[in-house]
């Protein structure tokens, strides 16, 4: 099972949602709306809905039937509501979009949701118009080219990453210790289809970026 999730963030940010299809799909806040819009129908809908109108919200209430709603002064976020009751469920993957580009506290705390797929060994990613965010525990890894997100950086999510390995990227490394506050493996690329990335600890965080 694949489970995406659409958030309340500016809509200018959230990618044709057309390329990622066969999902079940959930609604937080803003992003039931937004979806119901879309003629995409949400298995279930979450939030305090403080972004929406009491018109707005009927018509979600029209529309769907299992809709969780929650109080605006809580000790979690909307997101991180989906995001737990998405977790449960064990899918393959999570996508998560409508999560960036709007204030950066609900940004930043939505990038560290993705340690919630590392401790149950489910990928979470964080996808907007310009990137793709994803959390990766030591281990070796493929990646592919997309043309959608050619550029590829890797920036440490734990004080140290240690024999950081590229292979197939304009700019590779052999057993590098990547350490916080470090740029360099910013914006590289990979040279064929498919390239190679490992390290033996740590936590990566990946990111696929446009022009």
């Amino acid at each position: 099972m694949i489970i995406h999730i659409l958030a309340g963030g500016p809509e200018e940010n959230v990618p044709s949602l057309h390329r990622w299809k066969d999902a079940v799909w959930i609604g937080v806040d803003r992003g039931v709306f937004s979806l119901l819009n879309k003629g995409i129908v949400p298995q279930k809908a979450v939030g305090d809905f403080d972004s929406i109108t009491s018109e707005e919200l009927q018509y979600v209430r029209e529309k769907m039937q299992d809709i969780e709603l929650y109080p605006s002064e809580k000790d979690e976020t909307d997101l991180e509501i989906a995001l737990n009751w998405a977790v449960d469920q064990r899918p393959t993957i999570i996508r998560v979009f409508g999560a960036t580009g709007g204030r950066l506290d609900h940004m930043f705390g939505g990038i560290q949701l993705l340690y919630k797929g590392l401790e149950k060994g489910i990928r979470i990613q964080m996808i907007d118009q310009k990137n793709i965010i994803e959390l990766c525990k030591s281990g070796e890894f493929e990646s592919i080219k997309d043309e959608s997100y050619p550029y590829v950086s890797f920036v440490p999510f734990s004080p140290i990453i240690e024999n950081l390995t590229l292979k197939g990227f304009k700019y590779p490394l052999t057993n590098y210790n990547l350490e916080w506050g470090s740029t360099l493996c910013i914006s590289n690329e990979l040279l064929e289809q498919r390239g190679t990335f490992s390290f033996t600890k740590g936590i990566l965080m990946m990111i696929r970026s446009s022009d």
